[in-house]
């Protein structure tokens, strides 16, 4: 990468790459080897019987039938030992499957019955997910971070390109799915730049002359553009995503523990003789705010989106940071121990040409968080609220906060993050004294 802050040598060490960025160089594995061949068996069953959630308003005795078949032969599944999965390719590929089964069996268990995961699953999971040191559920690095692959044309060394960029259906093979993983995979990757050119102006902040403040505001207004195009990617979503279908079919297989309709809790059986494992409190569906990459820009940035809330509980950005890859938020550690925040210098600085360069990259993440309120209104509120009216149900007064996926209260947490964001601009006045 070329960087005093951040050495080839230590790219490893934080699983960034210097063209990438969090996007692995080399395709995630599509399948696993041997012993592990049953869960891929389990899982390649689930897709093709196109079980659908218990809760689906057309759900047939036909189609509970089939579910219940598919619930029954992961209960029968061999309790396979992890101890070979020693490689990161591995565990990632393993913690993918495994978790895509979870999301299968709880999503169509009996919306009456309790959620009781068995052993079979259970174990393996747990042992994967403490060796990654990730929650034992789908994460958003899952869905995009692990799950891409090159086109047919692509040679074997080439490295990943936004345009021929492909990610895998996991639950419906839909082209819905498949368009929404791939907006977020061109997020990531187009990411790539951002953290070298990141890497590049904590260089130039630790000369500070004017030559370096010059480069960093060059570097400012480079980050203002490649974040427009993060904004593109993101509402490019539209163009291959069906909202209606994306909400129906793709999204309830997401669901977490807090997120469940009927708010039953989930056990993992089998823990009682496994004294090493314990029970998971971090149990939340994939999100968009498990996004290495939009944390970084926050980090870099100087936005606060990790404070507590007035009750004292972690904000919802700073519990998501536990679901993303354990590597990625030791690089977020890394820069939040720089001895100089970018905000703090910028301030200090009395070059205006600085100042308006920094602002026009905060500027375009809130421009960015903007778009977000645009996809979940036409992904998820949309949708939800057209259901209500076709199921003649009437909505409270006022009406029940939507959740996402993560468990937050959609619009309200987006609305907050946006504000936080705005109010991150450095107006004229501003110096270090004062930096809120």
């Amino acid at each position: 990468m070329t960087s005093r802050f951040l050495t080839d040598s230590m790219t490893a060490q934080y699983d960034v790459d210097p063209i990438t960025g969090f996007v692995p160089r080399r395709p995630p594995l599509s399948r696993l080897p041997g012993l592990w061949e049953e869960w891929e068996q389990v899982f390649r069953r689930a897709v093709d019987s196109r079980l659908l959630p218990a809760d689906t308003l057309s759900l047939s005795k036909a189609d509970e039938k089939r579910s219940a078949e598919w619930r029954d032969s992961l209960q029968k599944m061999s309790l396979i030992s992890v101890e070979g999965l020693v490689s990161p390719e591995l565990l990632q590929r393993a913690h993918l499957v495994l978790t895509c089964l979870l999301a299968f069996f709880v999503q169509t268990t009996p919306t009456s019955d309790p959620i009781s995961i068995p052993r079979t699953l259970s174990i393996p999971l747990l042992r994967v997910s403490k060796a990654l040191d990730m929650p034992p559920i789908l994460t958003y690095a899952d869905t995009v971070l692990y799950n891409w692959y090159q086109p047919s044309t692509a040679g074997p060394d080439d490295i990943p390109a936004i345009p021929t960029l492909q990610e895998r259906g996991l639950f419906t093979e839909s082209k819905d799915e498949e368009a929404f993983y791939i907006g977020s995979g061109r997020i990531e990757l187009r990411g790539g730049e951002a953290l070298h050119l990141i890497c590049n102006i904590i260089d130039d902040m630790a000369l500070g002359d004017a030559r370096a403040i010059e480069n960093i505001a060059n570097g400012l207004r480079t980050m203002a553009l490649i974040i427009n195009e993060l904004r593109q990617y993101l509402l490019g979503i539209r163009e291959g995503c069906d909202a209606e279908g994306y909400y129906h079919v793709v999204r309830p297989w997401y669901r977490g523990e807090d997120s469940d309709i009927t708010k039953r809790k989930w056990f993992f059986e089998g823990l009682e003789d496994q004294a090493d494992l314990e029970h998971p409190t971090e149990l939340s569906g994939p999100s968009a705010g498990q996004s290495s990459v939009v944390h970084v820009l926050d980090a870099f940035l100087g936005i606060d989106t990790r404070s507590s809330k007035d009750d004292g509980k972690p904000s919802f950005m700073s519990r998501m940071r536990k679901y993303m890859p354990a590597k990625h938020r030791a690089f977020l550690d890394l820069l939040a121990a720089h001895p100089r925040p970018l905000r703090e210098f910028v301030a200090q600085s009395d070059s205006q040409e600085l100042r308006n360069a920094f602002n026009a990259a905060v500027q375009a993440l809130k421009e960015f968080r903007d778009s977000h309120l645009i996809i979940v209104a036409t992904y998820i509120i949309g949708p939800a609220r057209r259901a209500e009216k076709r199921r003649a149900i009437v909505p409270p007064d006022p009406p029940r906060p939507l959740l996402g996926t993560g468990g937050s209260e959609l619009m309200s947490f987006l609305k907050d993050l946006r504000a936080i964001t705005a109010n991150s601009l450095l107006i004229n006045d501003q110096r270090a004294g004062t930096v809120e």
